[in-house]
């Protein structure tokens, strides 16, 4: 899948959203970012941070899916923005941040819909 055209199409398809990264399990960034003209709220180094703890989350919730089934996504909601992880397959994390008053369905409709349309386009 190419992550920066896939990430793209999640900016473009929804105004509110600010922020949109697929990283692997390392934490390596595999494409995306944040809105053009969108002030970052974290410093770089918060923002690595919440990226880790992020990753450990999603390896943590690969642990409960024997029980549970595969995790689609997570939400936080926060005082200024709405954070999201979308799980995508084993390999990689899809993080979006948004606005306070994103539609949050809005938001996971389109979301899971561009992953799926993407999902065999692959690059390599």
């Amino acid at each position: 899948m190419d992550f920066e055209k896939f990430c793209s199409q999640i900016l473009e398809s929804n105004p509110k959203i600010r922020f949109a990264t697929v990283y692997d399990e390392w934490a390596g960034r595999l494409g995306g970012g944040i809105r053009s003209g969108v002030a970052n709220l974290l410093s770089e180094h918060a923002e690595k941070e919440l990226v880790s703890l992020s990753i450990m989350d999603w390896k943590s919730r690969k642990e409960m899916a024997k029980w549970l089934g595969k995790t689609i996504y997570t939400l936080g909601e926060y005082e200024k923005v709405k954070r999201f992880s979308f799980y995508l397959g084993e390999d990689n994390l899809l993080l979006v941040s948004t606005e306070k008053d994103a539609d949050t369905n809005q938001v996971v409709e389109k979301v899971i819909q561009l992953y799926y349309k993407n999902l065999d386009k692959k690059t390599s």
